[in-house]
């Protein structure tokens, strides 16, 4: 493939910020099914490192992780 005609967003940071996305996405419905809406947030404010904390860091960091795989190329 040439230099010239690169493929934008179709490289290793859009697939493994995806991954992220829809892994932490995953965690997040998963515990609102289960524990309902008002103790999801709870864990999400409270001072504890808590699952809920660490989804919402994954998709954070999954949404870094794309943006920065559509940055241009020159």
């Amino acid at each position: 493939m040439s230099h010239e005609h690169y493929r934008r967003g179709r490289n290793w940071f859009t697939a493994i910020g995806m991954m992220f996305c829809i892994m932490g996405g995953i965690v997040l419905v998963r515990q609102l099914l289960i524990w309902g809406h008002d103790f999801v947030v709870d864990f999400l404010v409270n001072g504890e490192i808590t699952n809920e904390k660490v989804s919402a860091a994954m998709i954070g960091f999954g949404v870094f992780m794309v943006a920065w795989g559509f940055r241009r190329y020159e």
